[in-house]
């Protein structure tokens, strides 16, 4: 097989590709993580690319080289990237809402750990279902949907031909406030117990004046938590699992909106 001659065309043709799978790599769970040695995403942009390149070669267009045009067009590549990424992003930033929400109701308000993917302090329990999260993630195989989604985009939206001012950034907001809505729905079974178990412990309260019942909460919610989280789990990984399959609309969505 005859090599490709190297010319300027091709070098920029290929900075492109690069900089959408880059930014594509930068922003997805556990890959896109500063968990993720610097080197090692890197590495796997690069590898990525160079595997579409041949394939999207014929969709990506020749260009003089112009600086200026060639930084904007690299600009918008690198934006439509992150918001292919981060539209993943939105499921784990739910998953850690919820955890956090259960986690302050259950009584583990100072009980925090170190999260390496985002790099700061979290809840146990958001951190739990963080890495729940992740096993589901990929044990489903959610991340070869970004691949065939990067694919597509160089079908559906060839360089520089996409258009930032119409619906795309409303439905990522829209995504955003979903992110809410699903973090609530985690989170739902386990608050509402606790809301129960804080209106039983409230008539024990003025029922048996002499029990302490401040006390008696903590290791009664806590416990009480820990059975409902247990008793859910199937249903945590059902609704991630719906999420997860919509992630292919969801892209297709924002090309058609962009």
């Amino acid at each position: 097989m005859e090599l490709p001659v190297l010319s300027t065309n091709l070098i920029q043709a290929y900075l492109i590709c690069l900089i959408r799978v880059g930014a594509l790599v930068g922003t997805l769970p556990i890959y896109g993580s500063s968990q993720t040695p610097m080197r090692i995403r890197v590495a796997l942009s690069i590898m990525l690319s160079l595997v579409v390149f041949p394939v999207v070669r014929p969709l990506l267009p020749s260009l003089e080289f112009e600086p200026l045009r060639l930084a904007i067009l690299l600009a918008g590549e690198g934006l439509l990237g992150l918001m292919v990424g981060y539209i993943a992003r939105f499921i784990f930033t739910a998953v850690e809402l919820g955890g956090t929400v259960i986690g302050y109701q259950m009584g583990f308000a100072a009980a925090n750990v170190f999260d390496p993917q985002n790099q700061r302090q979290v809840s146990l329990i958001s951190q739990f279902q963080n890495v729940l999260a992740i096993l589901i993630f990929l044990a489903l195989n959610v991340h070869h949907y970004f691949i065939t989604a990067l694919v597509s985009s160089f079908r559906l939206l060839p360089p520089g031909q996409w258009d930032f001012s119409g619906r795309a950034i409303p439905y990522l907001l829209e995504l955003a406030g979903r992110m809410f809505t699903l973090g609530v729905q985690l989170s739902a079974p386990v608050l509402a117990v606790l809301l129960l178990s804080g209106l039983t412990l409230g008539i024990m309260a003025r029922v048996f004046p002499q029990m302490n019942v401040f006390l008696l909460s903590f290791p009664f919610n806590i416990g009480i938590s820990f059975l409902l989280i247990g008793l859910t789990l199937n249903l945590l990984v059902a609704l991630l699992d719906q999420e997860f399959a919509q992630l292919e609309q969801r892209f297709s969505t924002l090309f058609l909106a962009l």
